[in-house]
């Protein structure tokens, strides 16, 4: 146990160093801009490391939830507990985030913590990571293209296009399936089972914001699309079409 806190320590002290140098390159830039560069790039990391061990190295989260951990497992929560707990001290001294994604940060430090005290399930905390993080990237790019005046272009429609997919396909279609393999298995702590459920309906509470955003910016296209047809059309004088 205490090599796996000393794990967390030098991950917490390897992002928090991070952001300091990111803040030292780019003193032209916010606090955010820096924090964000540190989010996208463990969005990438950990999606690649947490991808290796739930779809090749194993064992499989679907078949076997609860199992005991294996020591690449356990590296890679212990490199995504120092970050978590890092992006939220940042986001409740800033206060830059609402009450959901705060919430969601506590639960996520809280089954982190349990599944490595335990020694048990972090196959299942694994894929979750996975599914959560693969969206991660986009997200912080989606931010960036904003940033630099880049977001309404062709670009951040494919990015807006792949983060909404990636997100409802993954994090809430493979999430339902990781948390019904965690549900009715009877190996992995009934506690552990309560934040999986907790953390899923946090979710579909993100699921519901963006399901907001699409609608907004449907209604957006909507009208900008009516308002170009309405210049393009015809205009009559007397009965006449009028000449152009």
């Amino acid at each position: 146990m205490v090599s796996i806190a000393l794990q967390v320590a030098c991950s917490l002290g390897a992002w928090l160093l991070l952001y300091i140098c990111f803040c030292y390159w780019n003193k032209h830039r916010s606090h955010e801009w820096s924090c964000r560069l540190v989010t996208l790039l463990h969005g990438v990391i950990v999606t690649c490391l947490s991808g290796y061990v739930a779809l090749w190295d194993g064992p499989w989260p679907l078949t076997h939830a609860g199992s005991p951990n294996t020591p690449l497992q356990i590296h890679v929560l212990a490199l995504t507990l120092g970050y978590f707990i890092f992006d939220l001290g940042w986001c409740l001294y800033f206060q830059t985030e609402g009450d959901l994604m705060l919430f969601h940060h506590t639960l996520s430090i809280c089954g982190m913590i349990m599944v490595l005290g335990l020694g048990k399930s972090a196959t299942e905390v694994n894929a979750v990571v996975f599914v959560s993080e693969i969206t991660n990237p986009l997200l912080q790019t989606r931010w960036f293209l904003r940033e630099v005046g880049c977001y309404h272009t062709f670009l951040g429609e494919v990015v807006d296009f792949f983060f909404v997919f990636l997100f409802l396909v993954l994090r809430i279609g493979g999430g339902a399936l990781i948390m019904y393999a965690m549900v009715t298995s009877p190996d992995p702590s009934w506690l552990l089972k309560a934040g999986g459920l907790a953390m899923y309906v946090v979710s579909l509470g993100f699921m519901a914001e963006i399901c907001r955003f699409i609608r907004r910016k449907m209604v957006k296209k909507y009208h900008s699309w009516t308002s170009l047809r309405s210049m393009n059309a015809p205009v009559k004088t007397n009965g006449h079409l009028a000449a152009h």
